[in-house]
């Protein structure tokens, strides 16, 4: 039996709680709706609703208009209350009205319309990193991936060089980092990427890799900032490091040959070097000493021509005056410088025998003994009435052994 037919057990089955209605149908639609009137106007305070005269109903629409009162200052102190925000320090929000920017708030506490302004925080105080060639993976930072579709690059000399490159930066404009470009950090690893390319493709593999990797990395950056600004990106390179700058690992080999190759080119070069300042110092002094020793013997030889000169006049002065006795005196001179250098002496006592007498100590000063001795013109022998003996006597008893 259906929930609303008459009869059955007696009890009232009607889901809006009608009560035994006996044999009625639903309720009417308006009594609900007033019955729900009356329970709100007497939950704020208004009348039963259940009178049918005016006053009574004056009096619960009355109060009913109170509630609805309290009801919306409730919701707008609420609405007020939830438009508070705080802001830390380093970080700046972006206010937007119906999704137009408005403004940029500071740090510290601020306070939007709800549903009509909304705000977006940004951290300007961050440093974050763009790398180029490579990735590190998020648990490791040691594991490096490289990348070969950013790393390789054409130089040009028209060699191909992989280069790895890290470049940090930080917001400093919130507003443009927002609004200006639809993901700044993916543009700025692909300007960093154009730069790069830009700058290598003017530089030789062996500038890049060897003595050009801090210039590289000054114009690089240079260049990556030009390109963001232009693009108002918002962003503020704080360094660009160069990770790794090597031949492609296919030539890898061939290339350590190259070096190693110009290593051994440079060491030689230092080591000629080094006895090049080494050898000409010392040819250049003794070049020197010969050129000081020469300047001397031709000081020497022009006083001692002075020299001749002025004794020669002094003793022509001397030889116009008593030519006799200056002829005299320099035949004794002549003689006395010839028997100077002579190594015997011979003493001829007169009325006695002749005896040969050996210097022995002017000989071995003048290492001309072994020549006295040997050469039989400069012996003098000793008469021959005189035995060995009697010589030998004789000798000892002048010293002369």
């Amino acid at each position: 039996m259906a929930w609303n037919e008459p009869g059955g057990s007696g009890k009232d089955k009607d889901p809006w709680g009608g009560g035994n209605r006996g044999n009625q149908g639903p309720p009417d639609l308006d009594e609900v709706v007033k019955k729900m009137q009356d329970k709100f106007g007497s939950l704020f305070g208004g009348g039963s609703g259940k009178g049918s005269g005016s006053g009574k109903g004056g009096g619960g629409a009355g109060f009913g208009s109170v509630g609805i009162g309290i009801v919306l200052a409730i919701a707008i102190a609420v609405w007020g209350v939830s438009g508070f925000y705080t802001i830390d320090e380093g970080k700046r929000a972006v206010v937007l009205q119906f999704g137009k920017y408005i403004k940029t708030t500071m740090p510290g506490l601020q306070w939007v319309p709800p549903f009509i302004q909304s705000y977006e925080v940004v951290d300007i105080e961050q440093i974050r990193d763009a790398p180029v060639g490579y990735r590190t993976a998020s648990a490791n930072r040691k594991a490096v991936t490289s990348v070969e579709r950013e790393s390789l690059m054409l130089t040009k000399d028209e060699n191909i060089v992989d280069i790895q490159l890290a470049v940090q930066y930080k917001i400093k404009s919130a507003s443009d980092y927002v609004f200006n470009v639809k993901d700044p950090d993916l543009t700025l690893r692909q300007a960093t990427e154009s730069a790069l390319r830009e700058i290598i493709g003017k530089n030789t593999m062996d500038f890049v890799i060897t003595e050009g990797r801090a210039e590289i990395v000054s114009k690089v950056q240079s260049l990556i900032q030009y390109i963001l600004d232009r693009y108002n990106a918002g962003l503020l390179i704080t360094s660009v490091n160069m990770q790794d700058a090597q031949p492609p690992e296919q030539v890898q080999a061939a290339f350590d040959d190259a070096v190693k190759a110009r290593e051994d080119n440079e060491r030689l070069k230092n080591e000629a070097q080094a006895y090049s300042n080494d050898i000409i110092p010392r040819a250049r002094g003794k070049a020197a000493r010969q050129f000081q020793e020469a300047s001397a013997y031709k000081e020497q030889v022009i006083a001692e021509a002075n020299g001749e000169t002025s004794r020669f006049l002094q003793v022509l002065a001397e030889y116009k005056k008593a030519p006799e006795v200056t002829r005299k005196r320099l035949y004794i001179d002549a003689m006395e410088s010839v028997m100077n250098n002579a190594s015997k002496i011979i003493v001829d006592v007169e009325g006695g025998n002749s005896l040969m007498y050996l210097p022995l100590d002017r000989l071995i000063k003048g290492g001309a003994a072994s020549d006295v001795l040997s050469s039989p013109s400069s012996v003098e022998l000793m008469p021959a009435t005189r035995t060995a003996a009697e010589q030998r006597d004789s000798a000892r008893s002048r010293g002369v052994r």
